[in-house]
C-alpha cells in the first residue's frame, strides 16, 4: 500500500455498516505533535487519514472523503479479519539448550535452566526439524518456505547439534541463530554466512561499562570486546542485525547506541523495551515518560544519519509499527497486535520439546501446550495454555479497549501482562512508549519521510486499498 499525501492508506471496521445509526464509524482525530496535520483513525479498526486541521470540519461531514471509505469497507473489513484472526504458523522459535554462558539481568528464561539446563541432543534436533519440516508441507502453500529461529537461551552452546541441523535442512526453512556472540569463531561465522542464516546479536550500549551493568557472564564479568569482535566480522553481511535491550541502565544513551550501531555498518537493529515478564528485568525497567523521549531522538538520530551518509540503519521494531500503519499485512514482526503471533504466527519449542506460545513463556510450565515429539502440532495450537494467548484481544482489556491507536500497538506483551500485571485482560508495560511511537510515525509520514526509517524494497509487493485525496492535501 504506497502512501503519499494525496494517497492515503485506511483500514477498516469488522462490524456491520450503520452508517446512520449508533451502530456506524466512530472516527476519532488524533493530535500526533505536527504543526499541520491532525491523523484521524476508527480505532476499533485501525482505518486512519491524515487530515489538514483547517479540513478537520469538512471530513466529519457526508463527502468525498467518507463516501470513498464507504465503498471500501467490505474489503478493508475482510483484510483486518484476516491479520487478527486468520494467520497460520509460518515460524518456530526454537531453543537447542537450556543453558546460556551469561546470566544476563533481564532474561526471561529462568536462572536454573540457565545454568543447569539440557542440550537437546543431535538426533533429537534433527527430529524435530523433520517434524517441523512435515507439519509445514501441510499447512502452508507450496514453495512456501518456514522460517526457524534458533534462539536462547544461547544456541551455540550445542554448537555441533545446532550446525547439524542447519546443514541438514538448509534447502528447507529460512535460517536464523539469535546469540550473544560470544562463542562463535571464524569458522563458525563463515559456515553461518555460507548457508545464509541470519545471525542477530546482542548489545546494550557504545560503552563497556554501561553495557556491562545488564550483559555479563556467570562470574560477573563483561563480554563487551568478545560482542564488538564478532559484530566486526558480520560487518558488510546483509543478515546481520543487533538487538539492544532498553532498560533504566543505558536509557538515556540510546543516541549514542544508534551512532555506535551505525559506525559498525549495522543495516538492521532493535531498541527493544524490555519485556518485564521476570522480576529482574522488572527491577530495570525503564519509566516509561522518560525513556519515550530518550527513544524518540535516537529515532530522529537515525533520521540524521541517513541524511549525512545515504546510509539507513532500520530500526526494526519502530519500523514494523510504521509498517503497521501503512501496510498492516506486511508487518514483519507481531508483537504489535491483537491477538498477537504467539501461538498464531509463530510458536516456540524448548529444549526438551515442550511447546509454547512465544519464547517469552519459556520458564511459565502453565502455558506448556504439549511436546512437539509426543503431541501433534494442531493439537497443541487448540489446547487452553495456547488459546490463553490467542484469544487474548484488546477489545478485552481495559483502558486498551477505548485507546485510539489500540491496532497498532495491540497492548503487548501478554506474557509480561500475566506475569507483571496479574492477568491476560491487563495491558503490558509500555503504553506511553507506543502511543508516542504512533505519533512519531505519522508525523514522519505527513512530511514523506517513511522511506528513510524502512527496510528498501518494502511496498514491493503492496496495492493501494484505498485512496483519500484531497482531505490531505
Amino acid at each position: 500500500m504506497t502512501v503519499n499525501r494525496n494517497q492515503q492508506v485506511a483500514r477498516a471496521s469488522s462490524r456491520g455498516i450503520h452508517f446512520n445509526t449508533g451502530n456506524g464509524l466512530t472516527l476519532q482525530p488524533l493530535d500526533i505533535g505536527h504543526a499541520d496535520y491532525l491523523a484521524v483513525t476508527d480505532p476499533d479498526t485501525a482505518f486512519w487519514a491524515l487530515i489538514r486541521k483547517d479540513r478537520l470540519a469538512e471530513a466529519f461531514t457526508d463527502g468525498p472523503f467518507l463516501e470513498n471509505y464507504r465503498s471500501k469497507i467490505a474489503i478493508l473489513s475482510a483484510e483486518m479479519r484476516e491479520l487478527r484472526f486468520g494467520l497460520k504458523p509460518s515460524a518456530v522459535y526454537f531453543n537447542p539448550t537450556d543453558r546460556c554462558n551469561l546470566n544476563c539481568a533481564y532474561c526471561y528464561i529462568p536462572e536454573t535452566m540457565r545454568r543447569d539446563g539440557t542440550h537437546m541432543s543431535e538426533t533429537d534436533l534433527i527430529r524435530a526439524l523433520g517434524i517441523l519440516k512435515e507439519y509445514f508441507a501441510e499447512t502452508l502453500p507450496a514453495g512456501t518456505k518456514p522460517q526457524i529461529v534458533f534462539h536462547g537461551a544461547e544456541p551455540t552452546m550445542n554448537r555441533e547439534a545446532l550446525f547439524a541441523g542447519l546443514e541438514k535442512f538448509k534447502d528447507d526453512f529460512r535460517f536464523g541463530v539469535q546469540t550473544n556472540g560470544t562463542l562463535l569463531d571464524d569458522s563458525d561465522i563463515g559456515f553461518l554466512k555460507s548457508l545464509g542464516v541470519a545471525v542477530g546479536l546482542s548489545l546494550d550500549s557504545a560503552s563497556e561499562l554501561i553495557g556491562s551493568r545488564t550483559r555479563k557472564t556467570w562470574e560477573g564479568r563483561g563480554v563487551h570486546e568478545k560482542i564488538l569482535a564478532t559484530m566486526e566480522k558480520l560487518r558488510g553481511y546483509p543478515n546481520f542485525s543487533v538487538i539492544c535491550t532498553v532498560t533504566e541502565q543505558n536509557m538515556e544513551e540510546l543516541s549514542d547506541v544508534v551512532d555506535f550501531f551505525h559506525g559498525h555498518e549495522v543495516p538492521t537493529c532493535m531498541l527493544n523495551p524490555v519485556r518485564c515478564t521476570r522480576e529482574g528485568a522488572r527491577q530495570i525497567k525503564p519509566s516509561d515518560h522518560e525513556m519515550s523521549g530518550h527513544y524518540l531522538r535516537a529515532l530522529d538520530r537515525t533520521w540524521e544519519l541517513y541524511q549525512k551518509t545515504g546510509r539507513k540503519l532500520v530500526v526494526a521494531n519502530f519500523a514494523n509499527i510504521l509498517i503497521s500503519i501503512l501496510a498492516p499485512q506486511a508487518r514483519r514482526l507481531m508483537c504489535d497486535i491483537s491477538p498477537c503471533g504467539g501461538g498464531r504466527a509463530f510458536f516456540a519449542v524448548s529444549a526438551a520439546g515442550d511447546m509454547f506460545p512465544c519464547s517469552e513463556f519459556i520458564g511459565l510450565k502453565e502455558f506448556a501446550g504439549g511436546n512437539l515429539f509426543r503431541d501433534k502440532i494442531e493439537e497443541v495450537l487448540a489446547t487452553p495454555a495456547f488459546r490463553k494467548v490467542t484469544e487474548r484481544k484488546v477489545e478485552d482489556i481495559v483502558p486498551c479497549n477505548r485507546c485510539a491507536v489500540r491496532h497498532f500497538c495491540g497492548s503487548p506483551c501478554p506474557a509480561e501482562a500475566h506475569e507483571m500485571n496479574g492477568g491476560m485482560d491487563r495491558p503490558g508495560a509500555f503504553c506511553e512508549l507506543y502511543e508516542e511511537q504512533v505519533r512519531y510515525a505519522f508525523r514522519l509520514i505527513a512530511d514523506e519521510k517513511q522511506d528513510a526509517f524502512l527496510w528498501d524494497g518494502w511496498d514491493t509487493d503492496t496495492e493501494t486499498t484505498i485512496e483519500l485525496g484531497s482531505m490531505a492535501l
